[in-house]
């Protein structure tokens, strides 16, 4: 797996086409920080699609899940409901 690099808010303001270019053709991953608190990451657009794709797969298998749960009369009750709410 590829290191993350912390970049700060204002290495990123002046050097944008260089962190651009270094993620988009060199696949790096960087991180932005702010006061030594990361605030946001730069990844190459695979890694974002990756991550979309995962979650539509999790996702989807919560929803299988619920609903085999649902035919199989395995889900709690309405008053059970209510009674792990408190409502």
């Amino acid at each position: 797996m590829t290191a993350v690099t912390a970049v700060t808010v204002a290495d990123a303001r002046s050097g944008l086409a260089e962190i651009l270019k270094r993620v988009a053709y060199g696949k790096e991953r960087l991180v932005i920080t702010r006061h030594g608190r990361e605030v946001a990451a730069i990844v190459p657009v695979e890694d974002l699609n990756l991550v979309n794709r995962l979650r539509r797969f999790v996702a989807r298998k919560d929803v299988s899940r619920a609903l085999a749960q649902l035919d199989d009369g395995r889900t709690a009750g309405w008053d059970q409901l209510r009674s792990e709410l408190g409502v």
